[in-house]
């Protein structure tokens, strides 16, 4: 029998009312989606891929990629091939802070418009929403922002990435001098609020020991063990347990009686041991009260990040202008407060190992693939990057082209070298988005199905080259053909290729022909356009 068949009607409607009352004051944010103007990005086409071979660096297969175009739409062709991937995401979107920061629907969020947060907040909800899905298990993200959003953006990412993903939020010294003209404080800082994907899956790698923290080491006893610092002996009485309140006698007998409030760190059993083992230092005299001594050799290799990051560690605002100036000398820079690649550096140096895939979808200048390939030159490592960045043309300035001329143009210049600065190397395959609509997606060209159909499978790109049968790429043991039409002349040259992998997924726009002709265990065949339609979520 149901739990509500005993009640009337009125009873019942009073209990749908407390419900929905109920379910409309659950906490978290809200913002109007429904009132404010449509985001013109925003659609359900499908996206595509077109690569610019004369911006793009080295001769490939690129491991690469810089993506011009909508965030929100390359981040959806990113989930097709990418889901699950990615590593560590570093963004750092605009703060919204009406000083012609926020370029939505092709032009400036006003400072006074009356929808500027819900704006702003359905805008980074839709783009969050998808780097989610990009990011592994182990993943993590790092989201820069100031005090005008910092609280939305706490909850919206507590929305997204639930609340016990939360990690820290970061302060950051961006700016190392006082503005004596403020009106009120002199703003010195930014977040840099993290998240995993999941927590429980996630931990920061240590940062490394500095010169400071190691000159505290010293061998005061010539110690075979090496060197050490002297730690306190005690602590608060409250922490200890009744072993731990006790007389403690020096090898010289002097008695050392404990402060008041406090407790010894040892047992007396425990603390005879270590005297006994020179474990612990009475001075040079053996008069001074009793020191724990730390060897270096015994501590962690490296050091717990803390939550303040201040600008003599990891650079400030000025210096990351004075970098984009170097390498761009020819433009003034877009930015007003450009991330200095320090700051990015010590975010890959706690989320990232050599072999890692980042993302950084509000590239802006470059910074984070930068910070990647600086990276790399120093462990030896094989990070990726993709970024993305949009043109950010406007109706007034309809020519402007920030990913062509600043992002692209600052990592070809790292990758290449730059006045007296020897280049660091690498590639990078530069991308425009196209949209195409589900209905006319038959109409899709060959190389944007090869594009997605390498990304999906290799991570790596080469170009389209017409003058072949058939595509062929290869990861480890597993092949991937792309067939755009039947030939018998082909078949040939497709059976010698296939020998040479153990399984090989075969995609064509004639999936029974070449079942027909080409059956085996190792492989598979896949149709397209359907293939990718299903996994860009067109079609179940």
């Amino acid at each position: 029998m149901s739990n509500y068949a005993h009640l009337s009607q009125p009873e019942l409607v009073r209990l749908l009312e407390a419900r929905d009352r109920r379910d409309a004051t659950r906490f978290g944010l809200v913002w109007e989606a429904d009132e404010i103007e449509r985001d013109l990005a925003l659609n359900s086409d499908f996206v595509a891929l077109d690569l610019d071979p004369a911006l793009s660096v080295g001769p490939g297969p690129w491991e690469n990629l810089i993506i011009e175009g909508d965030n929100f739409d390359a981040l959806r062709n990113l989930r097709m091939c990418y889901a699950g991937r990615v590593k560590c995401i570093y963004i750092d979107p605009p703060y919204n802070t009406g000083n012609r920061d926020f370029v939505y629907n092709d032009r400036f969020m006003d400072a006074n418009d009356a929808w500027r947060h819900s704006t702003w907040c359905e805008f980074m909800y839709q783009r969050l929403t998808l780097a989610k899905d990009l990011l592994r298990q182990d993943g993590v993200i790092f989201v820069s922002i100031d005090d005008n959003e910092i609280h939305a953006l706490g909850l919206l990412m507590q929305r997204i990435f639930g609340e016990a993903n939360f990690v820290a939020n970061v302060i950051w010294e961006k700016r190392y001098s006082p503005q004596n003209a403020a009106k009120w404080f002199s703003e010195s800082h930014d977040f840099i609020m993290v998240y995993a994907r999941e927590k429980e899956h996630w931990f920061p790698n240590l940062l490394q020991r500095t010169e400071e923290m190691n000159a505290r080491y010293r061998n005061l006893d010539n110690d075979e063990r090496g060197v050490w610092k002297p730690a306190d002996s005690t602590a608060q009485a409250g922490h200890g347990t009744e072993s731990q309140f006790y007389i403690l006698t020096a090898p010289n007998g002097k008695k050392h009686h404990l402060p008041n409030g406090r407790c010894w760190v040892y047992t007396e059993e425990v603390m005879k041991k270590m005297i006994f083992e020179n474990r612990v230092w009475f001075g040079a005299t053996g008069n001074n009260v009793p020191a724990i001594k730390r060897f270096m050799s015994e501590v962690k290799q490296g050091v717990v990040a803390k939550t303040i990051w201040n600008y003599q560690e990891v650079g400030h605002n000025q210096e990351g202008k004075k970098e984009i100036l170097q390498l761009l000398p020819d433009s003034a820079t877009p930015f007003d407060t450009p991330k200095p690649t320090r700051l990015i550096e010590r975010i890959l140096r706690l989320a990232t190992n050599p072999g890692d895939l980042v993302l950084d979808f509000f590239a802006g200048s470059g910074t984070t693939a930068h910070a990647v390939m600086k990276l790399n030159a120093e462990d030896n490592g094989n990070r990726r990057y993709i970024l993305v960045s949009n043109t950010e043309a406007t109706a007034s300035e309809p020519a402007k082209n920030l990913c062509r001329d600043v992002c692209a143009q600052r990592v070809r210049r790292v990758i290449e070298g730059y006045g007296d600065t020897p280049g660091l190397g690498g590639n990078f395959a530069y991308l425009r988005c196209r949209r195409i609509s589900p209905e006319n997606l038959a109409g899709i060209e060959h190389a944007q199905v090869w594009h997605a159909l390498q990304l999906l499978h290799t991570g790596t790109l080469v170009p389209y080259d017409a003058s072949r049968e058939f595509q062929w790429a290869k990861d480890g043991r597993e092949a991937i053909a792309y067939l755009p039409r039947f030939s018998a002349k082909l078949l040939p040259a497709l059976r010698a290729a296939l020998r040479t992998a153990e399984t090989a997924t075969l995609y064509s726009w004639q999936l029974s022909l070449f079942r027909q002709h080409l059956r085996s265990h190792r492989i598979h065949h896949l149709p397209i356009p359907e293939h990718l339609a299903l996994k860009f979520g067109l079609r179940k």
